[in-house]
């Protein structure tokens, strides 16, 4: 029997992949998010619109945008956070994805995103995130707690948890941006 060979999948396989998805390891991994998972996220997404715009400096995006990045140690080729800021220079298509990290993340926790793989997994992503330059990573935990954990790049093993009644912050990657959690699940 001859041995299968498995092509490794590329940003321009993924560029044509339909709905949200990363490169990982050469593998397209697709993502879906429920309904509220999908708010929270776009709750986070004009808020940092609204920022952006009066400070006129960088961008927010939501769902769906793609950040390719060199490929990591762990296999990773780009991240598809839930809402993001960025504010360095835009790619010349911009059609295509933004080359570099964002300085911002959400990760918005889907009902399957819960148990020890999946903190394994969300904890491999943020050092993934940091090590490409992000410098904040919010891991938005709908279910058992409804609290928002933002872990920075300089200290990336301690989170610092914000919950409902409390103002989170994305101290240093959006200067003077803050958002009251009780504002996620409106």
């Amino acid at each position: 029997m001859a041995p299968v060979l498995v092509t490794r999948a590329t940003l321009d396989d993924l560029y044509r992949e339909e709905g949200k998805a990363e490169l990982i390891g050469g593998r397209i991994v697709r993502m879906a998010s429920g309904d509220l998972p999908t708010d929270v996220a776009n709750n986070i997404y004009v808020s940092l619109r609204t920022y952006a715009k009066a400070m006129r400096r960088g961008v927010a995006k939501a769902d769906g945008i793609g950040y390719a990045v060199p490929e990591m140690e762990s296999g990773r080729d780009s991240f598809s956070p839930d809402a993001s800021y960025y504010d360095g220079p835009r790619p010349a298509n911009r059609m295509q994805f933004i080359q570099g990290a964002p300085k911002f993340a959400a990760e918005v926790r889907s009902e399957n995103d819960y148990g020890a793989a999946a903190e394994a997994a969300m904890a491999m992503k943020r050092t993934d995130y940091f090590a490409a330059g992000t410098l904040v990573v919010w891991d938005v935990d709908l279910l058992s707690e409804e609290v928002v954990r933002v872990y920075r790049a300089a200290d990336p093993s301690h989170a610092t948890m914000y919950r409902r009644g409390e103002t989170a912050e994305a101290e240093p990657a959006v200067p003077g941006w803050t958002m009251p959690v009780n504002d996620l699940f409106v």
